[in-house]
């Protein structure tokens, strides 16, 4: 407040009223609104070349004619557009070109490099990119002129299909670089010759003929071909050749490239192909087995196909055929000589002359019956001598044979493998009934499975031995009609079993192991490899539990049959043992020794009254009911 009251009170300068003091205002004077603008309006007869006319000389109708006059000396351009014009003046660095237009245009002199001999009042094409440029003046380009139009040009050709020249300026990546109306075009290398060509530079500085092939509009690129011009003239030859060829026209020609399926042969301006089987009658691996590069041979056409141009030719079908020509005395049952061609895993095909082959087919290359492949005896190029099995020269097939030179082992096989003979045989096949061995070569045999071991369960012979393992056999049976040998392996050895029946009697007692158990019962190990059976209701321990897996126990022996190779066991308690009543089967053998004893009771009282004739026969019986006898008082302790 102290600051604005010493304001108001300071001094008033000079001509200026005091600040704080009351100034007077002059009156305010009310506005009247402004009318509104009105727009002039001419008068209908007004006269616009009035203010001329006392400059204007002329007449209407002159005044019109010049104007017409005036009007045809100026050029009607536009921007973006060629047109030609005239040379007017050149100097060191512009060229000054007259198109008719309201101003000259100037364009560098560099742009006319092409054209060093350019001078005033040459007639040149210009393109007009503005009629007005910066300076306001018109701005030409000679440069562009000359590319819209080689543009144009090439476009026109690649439309119509012309045949231009271009200029081979240089090499390149691919290819060659082609000058074609001031414009630079892509020559590829696989476009330059039908013929592959490997040295581009031999092409370089040098004119030649294109047809342009493809066309970037948008990167204005420019493929040209030459070869394209050699095609079509090749396509006229093939043509007119093609339309004067026949099916067994023998020509001549050239070899122009050798493949690994055939060779192709030049007859003149049209190309032919001859597939590597019709070469040669006989087999190759290569047409260069047969033909040289640029060798000329004499060729049969086969076939051709007008739409496709491809011509089918021969060369093995002007010779003879070697089954024409093969011996008319050689029949079946020959021996011949051949090398083998071909391997197959069901035969080889051996050639006993060329283009004459023979199947030996892998059964007919020994006598094993063994499933082998025909690689497992022999390889291609192998020398081999064998037997004609079929021949028929029509369908000009023949089978031979290798084994039928050997002898057949089956022929003497009685003599060489007597039955009970020992021998040593090599495992060749497993089966579920036995096992196949292979005694010498053709000579197969089969181990029953029941045939390996006397006392031992076998489930499956690869429990037994292993295939191409050695074992040894003896001769049970021979069937020289349907070349069968039933061997056996157990029988090398004495039946063991008549041995077990003398340590197993019935009712002894042995030391067993349980290895298995089920719920008919336990299957016990016995000494000397000897497997028996506990029944379920004879399995109880002495404490009253039943026995079990890896349980040791004494059993005793309730029935031994030798034939059947069965072993019946049980497990007594102790305390039965001593209270239990006889059972069935030893009240039965007391009945049997009882009997015993009263027949040879009776043939003793007989004998003494029978004649000489009846005492052999009394004498035998005896001594059978002695045994009998005997064997009964060994089971008389089993009884007690």
């Amino acid at each position: 407040m102290e600051e604005n009251e010493n304001i108001t009170n300071a001094a008033p300068v000079e001509g200026k009223p005091a600040m704080g003091t009351p100034v007077e205002t002059a009156p305010v004077t009310e506005k009247k609104p402004k009318a509104p603008k009105t727009k002039p309006v001419p008068a209908e007869d007004f006269d616009w070349t009035s203010s001329h006319k006392k400059f204007d000389n002329y007449s209407a109708d002159e005044r019109k004619n010049l104007e017409e006059k005036y009007a045809g000396t100026m050029s009607q351009v536009a921007d973006h557009e060629v047109i030609e014009g005239t040379v007017v003046s050149i100097t060191d660095r512009e060229v000054v070109v007259n198109i008719g237009f309201k101003s000259d245009g100037v364009i560098p002199v560099a742009e006319f490099r092409t054209n060093p001999n350019l001078k005033v009042g040459d007639k040149v094409e210009v393109y007009v990119e503005n009629q007005e440029g910066p300076n306001g003046q018109l701005v030409l380009s000679h440069k562009k002129a000359l590319l819209l139009k080689s543009w144009d040009r090439i476009n026109e050709a690649y439309e119509t299909g012309e045949i231009i020249n271009g200029y081979v300026k240089s090499r390149t990546k691919g290819g060659l670089i082609v000058d074609v109306f001031g414009l630079e075009a892509f020559l590829p290398g696989s476009q330059i010759d039908v013929k592959p060509i490997r040295d581009y530079d031999v092409f370089v500085d040098s004119v030649m003929e294109f047809k342009v092939v493809k066309i970037n509009q948008e990167f204005k690129n420019v493929v040209v071909s030459h070869k394209a011009l050699i095609e079509d003239e090749l396509e006229a030859q093939k043509a007119e050749i093609i339309s004067k060829l026949e099916k067994g026209q023998v020509l001549e020609g050239v070899v122009k490239n050798i493949t690994s399926y055939g060779v192709f042969i030049d007859l003149g301006g049209v190309d032919g192909l001859i597939h590597i089987t019709d070469l040669s009658w006989g087999r190759i691996s290569h047409p260069e087995e047969v033909v040289k590069l640029d060798e000329k041979i004499k060729v049969v056409i086969l076939d051709f196909d007008d739409n496709k141009k491809r011509i089918a030719l021969g060369l093995k079908q002007l010779t003879p055929h070697p089954w024409d020509a093969l011996d008319a005395n050689l029949k079946v049952g020959d021996t011949v000589k051949g090398k083998v061609v071909v391997i197959a895993d069901y035969g080889a095909f051996v050639e006993i002359a060329p283009g004459v082959e023979g199947l030996i087919h892998v059964s007919e290359m020994s006598w094993s019956q063994h499933l082998r492949t025909a690689q497992d005896f022999l390889k291609v190029g192998d020398e081999v001598e064998a037997k004609i099995l079929t021949l028929d020269r029509e369908e000009r097939k023949m089978s031979l044979g290798m084994k039928q030179l050997m002898p057949d082992p089956w022929e003497n096989i009685t003599a060489r493998y007597p039955i009970g003979s020992k021998h040593t045989a090599t495992v060749r096949n497993f089966t579920n009934f036995g096992i196949f061995v292979e005694l010498e070569e053709g000579v197969d045999g089969l181990i029953h499975i029941s045939d390996l071991s006397w006392s031992k369960k076998i489930k499956h012979p690869a429990e037994f031995t292993k295939i191409g393992e050695a074992i040894d056999v003896v001769v049970l049976d021979v069937d020289q009609e349907n070349r069968r040998l039933s061997l056996g392996h157990k029988q090398l050895e004495e039946n063991p079993w008549d041995v077990f029946e003398t340590v197993f009697t019935i009712g002894s007692m042995h030391q067993g192991t349980v290895i298995s158990a089920n719920d008919k019962g336990l299957l016990v190990s016995l000494p000397y490899g000897v497997e028996g059976f506990c029944p379920s209701r004879y399995m109880k321990k002495e404490d009253g539990t039943n026995a079990k897996v890896d349980d040791s126990l004494e059993f005793r022996i309730l029935e031994f049959s030798k034939d059947t190779k069965k072993i019946i066991l049980a497990l007594p308690k102790v305390t039965e043992e001593k209270e239990a009543p006889k059972s069935t089967e030893d009240k039965a053998a007391e009945k049997a020794a009882k009997q015993t004893k009263r027949a040879v009771k009776q043939i003793n009282e007989t004998i003494e009254h029978s004649t000489l004739g009846d005492l052999e026969v009394l004498a035998g019986l005896k001594e059978n009911l002695e045994k009998q006898e005997k064997a009964a008082s060994k089971e008389e302790p089993k009884a007690d």
